[in-house]
């Protein structure tokens, strides 16, 4: 038997129909093993930054059965992902299932050809693209362990910081503050609608239906400017003072790396990052475009050649012009190609219509590509009084002459506005003349797009990362989408002004990201030590971790406005991080509970109650949670008492013994998974089942049986007896 593995279910499907039986394919569907999440023995440092790897929870199983196919395969490939990662992934499969000599195969598209092509030509693992992809996995949880238990710890628990993470949070914190530093002007915009009077039509007082609206030049910041300007248009005649006609070339765009087609799928389609690569992933694995994952703007020979054949037979042969594109990212992998359909014949490819929609738009950028040139003819009108009093006023247009390779690609076309043929002396005839009162506007905020373009701009991330990267912030609370915009929250700005930048603002720093990047670039060329990659930045980055391990823990981001005022004492007021964002808070606190939200709206928060804790004699205090007010003690986490309503309790009390206790009974609880079932005498009793108890017991165990299926009522609530699986009860 001949095994081969790959990354995913779906393509392991695809590359079976290819090779007929002759190799059993199998998925390890993603990664098998990772560095574990807790710092604790995850990576050994002196040790030569030795990861600690475990098999990804719910992976077992396939560990087991990739395992159980290799020991009775005569010859076992790898065939994951051609990149870094995917080189990565090859290499912890041969480790846990111990496939030793290790045979690699990579294609960067999923077509028959391809794929029996890469099958005769297997290599080893290519261990300086393992290496470089351990570092970036290593560095980026020494960097998360580091800053993020330090972040817990000074600021708020929860909070989470990264390598690459924290410096694009940066980028839309400052734009931000940009947006908010910006001072707006006023301006005015004057616009005339005029009409021509055509030579021919002189004297003869025919109308001209074709009409030109010209807009001002200069835009005034004083009203009685605009004013001036007005009175002398309405009263003077006006004219043609020049006219520029320009014939200008319109070329095509180079095919898509991962980056620009992120940015074009969020103009053109609105998809986000993680949207574009989930789809383009599937188009992938079924065999229509090429690998997804490249910074490289390379076209194939065989590519190229068919590229050229399906432009002849659609749009003629004389709009044929090959060209070569140079890659911008100096790091960039030429070995691999853009992203392109594996057929370009076929003009549509896709189940889904956001799978069509995508492979559209790879279609048309692919194929216009290597095309002629669009003409275009750019027209400029300037007109102005007789005179020549006031600024000039000028009217834009531009016409077709030739669509090139627009005829493939029109939805890239510029909306075209064709002005009439006018000559310098012209007379113009004022129809209206309009001034609009407008003031300067900030800086736009990043859109997903503009993010990802400014991101590889700067070096930070490579392809697979970009979405991540997004996701990540959002996923923390730290920035928001409002429509394609993206905010920074409370929390973002708080965590990158009043501790990311004021103590790590090297490790932060978009220079530093992108030389990290370049140093682990140089790994995957075999051109750098993995060890002294890391060595070199974690002995300073510890050493200055353990620096900030004294500075005082940040209670409060910021002064409130004088005019806010303690709504309790009257006091002065400070900016406080919660849970929810920042708010208002009486800096007498705890001694006055005085709060408000940031627009000054009294917020309410815990209230003491005269009641006393009967576990510690502490005061009882009213406070908010997930699910609405509830009453604990006030000396929280020491006490962990939480007083209960009898009535809502009576409600989910089941009747059901506990067995574990003398007098506990089995109430319905909600934790972060969801509902479960635990004895009332919590925690003194942990008796705890998943589901509702019937209130029989098992016959096989004794334990207390729970609800089961539709099929099958009941099963054990114990999950090492029999009876806790229906199906194996059936069996018997």
């Amino acid at each position: 038997m001949k095994l081969l593995i790959v990354e995913s279910p779906s393509k392991a499907k695809t590359i079976s129909k290819y090779l007929g039986g002759e190799y059993t394919v199998v998925a390890s569907v993603g990664h098998i093993r990772d560095i574990p999440k807790s710092s604790k023995n995850a990576i050994d440092i002196p040790g030569g930054f030795i990861p600690h790897y475990e098999i990804s929870k719910g992976k077992e199983k396939v560990v087991a059965e990739i395992k159980h196919l290799a020991q009775k395969a005569d010859e076992i490939l790898l065939a994951t992902d051609p990149d870094r990662e995917g080189e990565a992934i090859a290499w912890h499969i041969a480790e846990a299932v111990g496939i030793k000599k290790a045979k690699r195969v990579a294609f960067h598209e999923i077509t028959e050809k391809a794929v029996k092509e890469a099958i005769k030509h297997p290599r080893g693992i290519d261990q300086d693209l393992r290496k470089a992809q351990e570092a970036r996995r290593v560095l980026d949880r020494l960097v998360g362990y580091g800053l993020s238990g330090l972040l817990w710890k000074k600021l708020r628990y929860g909070l989470g910081a990264g390598r690459v993470q924290s410096p694009a949070l940066r980028l839309l914190v400052e734009q931000e503050e940009e947006i908010r530093a910006f001072i707006p002007e006023d301006f005015w915009v004057i616009r005339a609608d005029t009409d021509t009077i055509p030579a021919s039509a002189k004297g003869s007082g025919e109308a001209r239906k074709e009409r030109v609206s010209f807009e001002c030049s200069e835009k005034p910041r004083e009203k009685n400017i605009v004013d001036d300007i007005l009175a002398k248009a309405k009263t003077e005649k006006w004219k043609v003072t020049d006219v520029k006609e320009t014939q200008a070339k319109r070329s095509p765009k180079a095919p898509f790396t991962t980056s620009t087609l992120q940015q074009a799928a969020s103009t053109q389609l609105g998809f986000s990052p993680s949207k574009t690569m989930s789809v383009a992933q599937k188009l992938y694995e079924a065999g229509h475009i090429t690998y997804m994952r490249t910074d490289s703007t390379n076209l194939g020979e065989e590519a190229i050649a068919e590229i050229t054949a399906t432009v002849a037979k659609l749009y003629g042969k004389d709009l044929v012009e090959v060209r070569a594109y140079k890659t911008k990212s100096k790091n960039a992998q030429e070995a691999h190609e853009a992203i392109r359909p594996t057929h370009q014949a076929k003009k549509e490819s896709g189940l889904t219509s956001e799978q069509k929609d995508l492979y559209g738009l790879i279609w048309r950028r692919t194929i216009a590509s290597q095309m002629k040139d669009a003409s275009v003819l750019r027209t400029k009108i300037i007109a102005n009084t007789e005179s020549e009093s006031l600024p000039p006023f000028h009217a834009n247009g531009s016409r077709l002459i030739t669509p090139g390779w627009l005829a493939a690609d029109p939805k890239a076309r510029e909306e075209d506005t064709e002005l009439p043929k006018v000559s310098v002396g012209e007379t113009l005839t004022l129809i209206e003349i309009t001034e609009e009162a407008k003031q300067t506007e900030p800086p736009n905020r990043y859109s997903e797009a503009g993010l990802v373009k400014k991101l590889e701009e700067l070096g930070i991330g490579r392809p697979s990362t970009y979405a991540s990267i997004i996701k990540t912030n959002i996923d923390h609370g730290y920035i928001v989408k409002e429509g394609k915009a993206l905010r920074p929250t409370d929390t973002g700005e708080v965590v990158i002004n009043k501790f990311l930048k004021p103590h790590f603002g090297d490790i932060i720093s978009y220079t530093f990201t992108a030389e990290m990047e370049e140093n682990l670039d140089e790994i995957a060329d075999g051109k750098r030590e993995y060890e002294k990659t890391l060595r070199d930045f974690y002995t300073p980055f510890a050493k200055q971790l353990k620096e900030k391990e004294k500075i005082e823990k940040i209670t409060n981001v910021g002064d409130a406005p004088k005019e806010m005022r303690c709504p309790i004492c009257g006091g002065d007021m400070v900016i406080k991080l919660g849970k929810n964002g920042s708010f208002l808070s009486c800096a007498k606190f705890p001694e006055c509970n005085g709060a408000r939200m940031l627009d000054g709206r009294e917020l309410e928060g815990p209230k003491l109650l005269d009641e006393t804790c009967p576990k510690c004699g502490g005061a009882l205090m009213e406070r908010d949670g997930r699910f609405g007010k509830f009453i604990a003690c006030s000396n929280y986490p020491k006490c962990k008492f939480i007083k209960s309503d009898p009535t809502e309790e009576a409600k989910k009390n089941t009747g059901v013994k506990c067995g574990k206790c003398a007098d506990g009974e089995m109430t319905e609880r909600r934790g972060r998974f969801g509902l479960f079932y635990s004895c009332t005498n919590y925690p003194d009793c942990k008796h705890i089942i998943k589901t509702k108890p019937t209130g029989n017991l098992c016959k096989l165990c004794g334990e207390l049986m729970m609800e089961g299926t539709k099929t099958i009522p009941e099963r054990c609530s114990d999950k090492n007896c029999p009876n806790h699986n229906p199906h194996k009860i059936e069996k018997r």
